[in-house]
Protein backbone atom coordinates (compact mmCIF):
# COMPACT_ATOMS: atom_id res chain seq x y z
CA UNK A 1 0.00 0.00 0.00
CA UNK A 2 1.21 3.45 -1.05
CA UNK A 3 1.42 5.88 1.85
CA UNK A 4 -1.06 8.32 1.49
CA UNK A 5 -1.12 12.16 0.72
CA UNK A 6 -3.03 12.49 4.15
CA UNK A 7 -0.56 10.58 6.32
CA UNK A 8 2.41 13.28 5.10
CA UNK A 9 3.38 15.34 7.70
CA UNK A 10 4.01 18.53 5.93
CA UNK A 11 0.12 18.31 4.99
CA UNK A 12 -0.42 17.78 8.86
CA UNK A 13 1.86 20.86 9.62
CA UNK A 14 -0.16 22.94 6.42
CA UNK A 15 -3.39 21.76 7.55
CA UNK A 16 -3.80 24.48 11.20
CA UNK A 17 -3.61 21.86 13.67
CA UNK A 18 -2.56 23.77 16.72
CA UNK A 19 -1.99 19.63 18.35
CA UNK A 20 -0.65 16.83 16.81
CA UNK A 21 -1.80 13.54 16.35
CA UNK A 22 -1.28 11.27 19.64
CA UNK A 23 0.94 8.47 17.37
CA UNK A 24 3.14 11.53 16.95
CA UNK A 25 3.56 12.40 21.43
CA UNK A 26 6.24 10.93 22.90
CA UNK A 27 6.53 8.27 25.56
CA UNK A 28 6.77 10.92 29.14
CA UNK A 29 10.26 9.57 30.00
CA UNK A 30 11.49 11.12 26.81
CA UNK A 31 9.23 14.61 27.21
CA UNK A 32 11.20 15.78 30.13
CA UNK A 33 14.65 16.33 27.79
CA UNK A 34 12.93 17.70 24.95
CA UNK A 35 13.61 21.58 25.02
CA UNK A 36 13.13 24.86 23.17
CA UNK A 37 15.88 24.16 19.84
CA UNK A 38 16.57 27.94 19.96
CA UNK A 39 17.32 28.38 23.35
CA UNK A 40 19.76 24.56 23.39
CA UNK A 41 21.44 25.79 20.32
CA UNK A 42 22.67 29.62 22.13
CA UNK A 43 23.66 27.35 25.42
CA UNK A 44 27.56 27.64 25.15
CA UNK A 45 27.87 26.40 28.57
CA UNK A 46 28.89 22.14 29.11
CA UNK A 47 30.30 20.08 25.92
CA UNK A 48 30.13 21.41 22.21
CA UNK A 49 30.24 19.36 19.26
CA UNK A 50 34.06 19.07 18.11
CA UNK A 51 35.34 21.16 14.55
CA UNK A 52 37.86 19.02 12.90
CA UNK A 53 39.34 21.08 10.08
CA UNK A 54 41.14 18.79 7.31
CA UNK A 55 42.78 21.65 5.54
CA UNK A 56 46.26 19.61 6.47
CA UNK A 57 44.85 16.31 6.10
CA UNK A 58 47.01 15.80 3.11
CA UNK A 59 50.14 18.16 4.66
CA UNK A 60 53.39 17.68 2.85
CA UNK A 61 54.61 18.48 6.39
CA UNK A 62 54.84 14.99 8.63
CA UNK A 63 54.12 16.73 11.99
CA UNK A 64 51.12 19.23 10.79
CA UNK A 65 49.58 16.11 9.06
CA UNK A 66 49.88 14.09 11.93
CA UNK A 67 48.23 16.75 14.19
CA UNK A 68 45.33 16.84 12.10
CA UNK A 69 45.27 13.18 12.11
CA UNK A 70 44.75 13.17 15.91
CA UNK A 71 42.03 15.87 15.87
CA UNK A 72 40.04 13.72 14.11
CA UNK A 73 41.12 10.87 16.01
CA UNK A 74 40.25 11.96 18.84
CA UNK A 75 36.84 13.12 17.98
CA UNK A 76 35.70 9.80 17.09
CA UNK A 77 36.82 8.14 19.84
CA UNK A 78 35.87 10.85 22.13
CA UNK A 79 32.30 12.05 20.35
CA UNK A 80 32.22 9.72 17.34
CA UNK A 81 30.72 12.87 15.90
CA UNK A 82 32.03 16.18 14.46
CA UNK A 83 31.61 19.34 12.27
CA UNK A 84 33.98 19.00 9.32
CA UNK A 85 35.47 22.30 7.99
CA UNK A 86 37.87 22.51 4.90
CA UNK A 87 36.29 19.58 3.92
CA UNK A 88 37.28 20.52 -0.05
CA UNK A 89 33.67 20.09 -1.39
CA UNK A 90 32.98 23.59 -2.33
CA UNK A 91 30.46 25.59 -0.59
CA UNK A 92 28.91 26.03 -4.41
CA UNK A 93 28.21 22.97 -5.21
CA UNK A 94 26.50 22.02 -1.63
CA UNK A 95 24.58 25.30 -1.71
CA UNK A 96 23.38 23.86 -5.27
CA UNK A 97 22.51 20.61 -3.55
CA UNK A 98 20.43 22.01 -1.12
CA UNK A 99 18.33 24.62 -3.35
CA UNK A 100 17.52 21.52 -5.35
CA UNK A 101 16.49 19.24 -2.23
CA UNK A 102 14.32 22.54 -0.85
CA UNK A 103 13.65 23.08 -4.34
CA UNK A 104 12.04 19.27 -4.68
CA UNK A 105 10.43 19.66 -0.97
CA UNK A 106 8.44 22.83 -2.46
CA UNK A 107 6.53 21.12 -4.84
CA UNK A 108 2.94 20.26 -4.56
CA UNK A 109 2.77 16.89 -2.77
CA UNK A 110 0.72 15.48 -5.73
CA UNK A 111 3.83 16.41 -7.50
CA UNK A 112 6.24 14.74 -5.16
CA UNK A 113 3.33 11.49 -4.65
CA UNK A 114 4.69 10.24 -7.89
CA UNK A 115 8.08 9.15 -6.75
CA UNK A 116 6.18 7.69 -3.28
CA UNK A 117 8.27 4.56 -2.22
CA UNK A 118 6.02 1.70 -0.76
CA UNK A 119 7.87 0.00 1.75
CA UNK A 120 5.41 -2.75 2.64
CA UNK A 121 7.00 -4.22 -1.11
CA UNK A 122 10.08 -3.32 -0.59
CA UNK A 123 10.57 -0.66 -2.42
CA UNK A 124 12.03 2.00 0.23
CA UNK A 125 13.66 4.40 -2.74
CA UNK A 126 11.92 7.65 -3.20
CA UNK A 127 9.36 10.03 -1.10
CA UNK A 128 8.44 8.49 1.97
CA UNK A 129 6.62 9.37 5.87
CA UNK A 130 7.75 7.05 8.83
CA UNK A 131 5.82 3.97 9.26
CA UNK A 132 5.24 2.25 12.59
CA UNK A 133 8.13 -0.32 13.00
CA UNK A 134 7.97 -0.80 16.41
CA UNK A 135 5.45 -1.98 18.63
CA UNK A 136 4.90 1.53 20.28
CA UNK A 137 3.29 2.94 16.72
CA UNK A 138 4.91 6.14 17.13
CA UNK A 139 5.70 8.72 14.42
CA UNK A 140 8.44 10.90 13.89
CA UNK A 141 7.93 14.53 12.62
CA UNK A 142 9.26 13.96 9.27
CA UNK A 143 9.24 13.18 5.74
CA UNK A 144 12.01 12.27 3.43
CA UNK A 145 12.94 11.53 0.07
CA UNK A 146 15.53 8.48 0.10
CA UNK A 147 17.87 7.09 -2.60
CA UNK A 148 21.08 5.54 -3.64
CA UNK A 149 23.62 8.07 -5.20
CA UNK A 150 27.09 6.09 -5.24
CA UNK A 151 28.50 4.27 -7.02
CA UNK A 152 26.75 5.42 -10.43
CA UNK A 153 25.96 2.11 -11.80
CA UNK A 154 23.82 1.16 -9.31
CA UNK A 155 21.91 4.04 -9.30
CA UNK A 156 18.04 4.03 -10.59
CA UNK A 157 17.93 6.97 -11.99
CA UNK A 158 14.41 6.59 -13.26
CA UNK A 159 13.25 7.62 -9.35
CA UNK A 160 15.35 10.58 -8.98
CA UNK A 161 13.19 13.84 -9.07
CA UNK A 162 13.65 15.78 -12.86
CA UNK A 163 12.42 19.03 -10.68
CA UNK A 164 14.23 20.95 -10.10
CA UNK A 165 16.26 20.03 -13.57
CA UNK A 166 19.92 20.29 -11.32
CA UNK A 167 18.82 17.69 -9.39
CA UNK A 168 20.44 14.82 -10.74
CA UNK A 169 23.96 16.85 -11.34
CA UNK A 170 24.09 18.82 -8.57
CA UNK A 171 23.80 15.46 -6.38
CA UNK A 172 25.81 13.33 -8.84
CA UNK A 173 28.62 15.53 -8.28
CA UNK A 174 28.01 15.81 -4.38
CA UNK A 175 28.75 12.21 -4.20
CA UNK A 176 31.00 11.80 -6.33
CA UNK A 177 32.83 14.60 -4.18
CA UNK A 178 32.00 12.35 -0.54
CA UNK A 179 33.10 9.60 -1.99
CA UNK A 180 36.51 11.01 -2.06
CA UNK A 181 36.62 12.56 1.06
CA UNK A 182 35.22 9.37 3.05
CA UNK A 183 37.95 7.55 1.49
CA UNK A 184 40.31 10.27 3.25
CA UNK A 185 38.45 9.95 6.54
CA UNK A 186 38.92 5.92 6.48
CA UNK A 187 42.57 6.24 6.09
CA UNK A 188 43.28 8.51 8.96
CA UNK A 189 40.76 5.74 10.98
CA UNK A 190 42.98 3.34 9.92
CA UNK A 191 46.02 4.58 10.74
CA UNK A 192 44.79 5.86 14.18
CA UNK A 193 44.00 2.27 14.76
CA UNK A 194 47.52 0.81 13.74
CA UNK A 195 46.16 -0.53 10.45
CA UNK A 196 47.40 -0.45 6.58
CA UNK A 197 45.83 2.96 5.55
CA UNK A 198 43.51 0.93 2.86
CA UNK A 199 42.29 -1.58 5.33
CA UNK A 200 38.99 0.30 7.08
CA UNK A 201 37.94 0.87 3.65
CA UNK A 202 38.84 -2.84 2.14
CA UNK A 203 36.51 -3.88 4.77
CA UNK A 204 33.78 -1.68 4.50
CA UNK A 205 33.52 -2.75 1.11
CA UNK A 206 35.88 -0.78 -1.01
CA UNK A 207 34.87 1.42 -4.01
CA UNK A 208 33.18 -1.29 -5.81
CA UNK A 209 30.73 -2.08 -2.84
CA UNK A 210 29.91 0.63 -0.29
CA UNK A 211 27.31 2.34 -0.99
CA UNK A 212 25.91 5.60 -0.45
CA UNK A 213 22.33 6.12 0.06
CA UNK A 214 21.01 9.66 0.50
CA UNK A 215 17.98 10.90 2.82
CA UNK A 216 16.71 13.90 2.54
CA UNK A 217 14.60 14.67 6.06
CA UNK A 218 12.42 17.08 5.95
CA UNK A 219 10.98 18.64 9.36
CA UNK A 220 7.75 20.64 8.76
CA UNK A 221 7.03 23.09 11.39
CA UNK A 222 5.42 21.79 14.31
CA UNK A 223 2.68 23.02 16.61
CA UNK A 224 3.75 21.16 19.78
CA UNK A 225 7.47 21.28 19.49
CA UNK A 226 7.82 19.64 22.90
CA UNK A 227 5.71 16.62 22.64
CA UNK A 228 7.80 15.52 19.06
CA UNK A 229 10.96 14.59 17.42
CA UNK A 230 11.78 14.33 14.29
CA UNK A 231 13.88 11.72 14.07
CA UNK A 232 13.64 9.60 17.50
CA UNK A 233 17.27 8.42 19.21
CA UNK A 234 19.08 6.21 17.32
CA UNK A 235 22.63 5.34 16.35
CA UNK A 236 23.74 5.22 12.56
CA UNK A 237 24.11 1.42 11.18
CA UNK A 238 26.52 2.86 8.59
CA UNK A 239 30.22 3.12 8.42
CA UNK A 240 29.99 7.02 7.94
CA UNK A 241 27.27 9.24 8.05
CA UNK A 242 27.64 12.50 6.42
CA UNK A 243 24.84 15.54 6.91
CA UNK A 244 24.22 19.13 5.73
CA UNK A 245 21.76 20.93 6.53
CA UNK A 246 19.34 24.41 6.16
CA UNK A 247 21.48 26.36 9.00
CA UNK A 248 18.35 25.20 11.09
CA UNK A 249 19.46 23.87 14.48
CA UNK A 250 17.79 20.41 15.49
CA UNK A 251 20.29 17.52 15.93
CA UNK A 252 21.08 16.79 19.24
CA UNK A 253 23.92 14.13 20.47
CA UNK A 254 23.88 11.86 23.74
CA UNK A 255 26.99 12.70 25.31
CA UNK A 256 28.23 11.98 28.88
CA UNK A 257 24.44 11.41 30.27
CA UNK A 258 23.31 14.56 28.45
CA UNK A 259 21.64 15.97 25.20
CA UNK A 260 23.89 18.19 23.47
CA UNK A 261 22.60 20.43 20.75
CA UNK A 262 24.76 20.64 18.08
CA UNK A 263 25.61 24.36 16.90
CA UNK A 264 24.88 25.54 13.37
CA UNK A 265 28.88 25.81 11.91
CA UNK A 266 28.78 27.31 8.65
CA UNK A 267 30.10 25.68 5.66
CA UNK A 268 30.83 22.42 7.57
CA UNK A 269 29.97 19.20 6.87
CA UNK A 270 28.45 17.23 9.97
CA UNK A 271 30.15 13.42 10.39
CA UNK A 272 29.19 10.60 12.02
CA UNK A 273 31.10 7.43 13.02
CA UNK A 274 28.36 4.57 12.11
CA UNK A 275 28.00 1.02 13.99
CA UNK A 276 30.12 -0.59 11.39
CA UNK A 277 33.23 1.30 12.03
CA UNK A 278 32.67 1.38 16.21
CA UNK A 279 32.34 -2.80 15.62
CA UNK A 280 35.51 -3.09 13.13
CA UNK A 281 37.49 -0.89 16.07
CA UNK A 282 36.02 -2.68 19.09
CA UNK A 283 34.35 0.03 20.34
CA UNK A 284 37.73 2.39 20.06
CA UNK A 285 35.48 4.51 17.77
CA UNK A 286 32.28 5.73 18.64
CA UNK A 287 28.79 5.61 16.74
CA UNK A 288 27.18 8.16 19.15
CA UNK A 289 23.19 8.47 19.88
CA UNK A 290 21.47 11.12 18.39
CA UNK A 291 17.96 12.72 17.64
CA UNK A 292 16.54 15.43 15.80
CA UNK A 293 14.51 17.94 17.39
CA UNK A 294 11.15 20.05 15.56
CA UNK A 295 10.62 23.72 16.12
CA UNK A 296 6.59 25.85 15.29
CA UNK A 297 9.13 28.55 13.64
CA UNK A 298 10.83 26.97 10.83
CA UNK A 299 11.33 24.22 8.63
CA UNK A 300 14.47 22.58 8.99
CA UNK A 301 15.89 20.20 6.11
CA UNK A 302 18.69 18.07 6.31
CA UNK A 303 21.11 16.13 4.21
CA UNK A 304 22.00 12.32 4.97
CA UNK A 305 24.39 10.17 2.95
CA UNK A 306 25.23 7.19 5.32
CA UNK A 307 28.07 4.99 3.60
CA UNK A 308 27.15 1.37 4.15
CA UNK A 309 28.68 -1.79 3.60
CA UNK A 310 27.25 -4.53 1.46
CA UNK A 311 24.58 -6.23 3.10
CA UNK A 312 25.55 -9.68 2.71
CA UNK A 313 29.11 -10.38 1.25
CA UNK A 314 30.98 -8.88 4.63
CA UNK A 315 31.02 -10.53 7.94
CA UNK A 316 31.29 -7.64 10.55
CA UNK A 317 33.39 -8.02 13.87
CA UNK A 318 36.06 -6.54 15.74
CA UNK A 319 39.65 -6.55 13.64
CA UNK A 320 41.88 -8.64 14.80
CA UNK A 321 44.23 -6.21 15.60
CA UNK A 322 41.90 -4.52 17.68
CA UNK A 323 41.19 -7.25 19.85
CA UNK A 324 43.11 -8.87 22.87
CA UNK A 325 43.17 -10.97 26.21
CA UNK A 326 42.33 -7.25 27.85
CA UNK A 327 40.09 -6.19 24.84
CA UNK A 328 38.24 -9.03 24.11
CA UNK A 329 36.17 -8.58 20.90
CA UNK A 330 32.52 -6.61 22.67
CA UNK A 331 30.53 -7.55 19.16
CA UNK A 332 29.50 -10.81 17.87
CA UNK A 333 29.95 -11.42 13.74
CA UNK A 334 27.12 -10.55 11.54
CA UNK A 335 26.32 -9.60 8.60
CA UNK A 336 25.32 -5.80 7.48
CA UNK A 337 21.78 -6.82 7.27
CA UNK A 338 21.99 -8.78 10.34
CA UNK A 339 23.01 -6.01 11.74
CA UNK A 340 20.10 -4.15 10.95
CA UNK A 341 17.63 -6.72 12.10
CA UNK A 342 19.11 -7.33 14.91
CA UNK A 343 18.83 -3.56 15.81
CA UNK A 344 14.72 -3.49 14.58
CA UNK A 345 14.37 -6.47 16.98
CA UNK A 346 15.57 -5.24 19.86
CA UNK A 347 13.74 -1.66 19.39
CA UNK A 348 10.67 -4.18 19.28
CA UNK A 349 11.23 -5.62 22.25
CA UNK A 350 12.25 -2.61 24.06
CA UNK A 351 8.63 -1.21 22.97
CA UNK A 352 7.24 -4.18 24.12
CA UNK A 353 8.40 -4.23 27.73
CA UNK A 354 7.66 -0.66 28.22
CA UNK A 355 4.20 -1.15 27.25
CA UNK A 356 4.10 -3.86 29.49
CA UNK A 357 5.98 -1.65 32.17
Amino acid sequence: MVTTVASRVESLSSSGIHTIPKEYIRPQEELTSIGDVFEEEKNIAGPQVPTIDLRDINSEDKQVRENCHQELNKAATDWGVMHLVNHGISFDLIDRVREAGKAFFELPIEEKEKHANDQASGKIQGYGSKLANNASGQLEWEDYFFHLVYPEDKRDLSIWPKTPSDYTEATSEYARQLRSLATKILSVLSIGLGLDEGRLEKEVGGIEELLLQMKINYYPKCPQPELALGVEAHTDVSALTFILHNMVPGLQLFYKGKWVTAKCVPNSIIMHIGDTIEILSNGKYKSILHRGLVNKEKVRISWAVFCEPPKEKIILKPLPETVSETEPPLFPPRTFSQHIEHKLFRKSQDALLSKEG
